[in-house]
């Protein structure tokens, strides 16, 4: 960040008066602007058996599959974020039956709340954001194409956790993948 969206002057990043964290802060008006994580909602859509998985048509990991999942917008629930991205990612209606997995991810400073969810019927489709769109049994599923490894252990988790017909919320952090 580089100036106030209160007044439009430069910033500086100092820890302000009462804080214990670097914020930026307004020379001019002293406005402190706060940066928080942000909210990623989405789902693992089952029909019978089967995974609904998108595979993207934007960045990052343009090409790759993936489960319906997107930002939080002001206003809504997680619940309806999570609903809403399905919509706009693979054009069905899902029924949220829960909240799965929270994983923490803070070398992006995101916060990833994952759901269960059951399509309300067959129909899907790819949105504005998907290449494609398909039904896939777990054997099916491209596990060396999936874009994140957020989704990846949430699926693996997802199907060890349905051969016992149990789901306990999971919360767990990812750390950055050493290359």
């Amino acid at each position: 960040m580089k100036f106030c969206t209160q007044c439009a002057s430069p910033v500086a990043l100092r820890v302000p008066d009462g804080d214990t964290m670097a914020r930026h802060v307004c020379e001019a008006c002293g406005e402190i602007h706060y940066q928080n994580p942000k909210i990623v909602a989405g789902c693992i859509p089952e029909w019978e058996g089967k995974i609904l998985l998108c595979r993207r048509a934007i960045e990052p990991r343009n090409g790759l599959w993936t489960i319906p999942a997107g930002f939080m917008e002001n206003g809504e629930t997680v619940e309806q974020a999570a609903a809403r991205e399905t919509w706009e990612e693979a054009c069905a209606h899902v029924e949220i039956n829960g909240l799965y997995a929270v994983f923490n991810i803070p070398h992006v400073n995101q916060v990833y709340m994952i759901f269960r969810a059951a399509l309300k019927d067959e129909t899907f489709a790819p949105g504005i954001e998907s290449l494609e769109t398909g039904l896939f049994e777990e054997a099916e599923i491209p596990w060396s194409q999936m874009a994140f490894p957020v989704v990846v252990q949430s699926l693996e988790r997802y199907f060890s956790d349905r051969q016992r017909d149990h789901f306990p919320t999971f919360l767990g952090t990812l750390e950055p993948i050493k290359r």
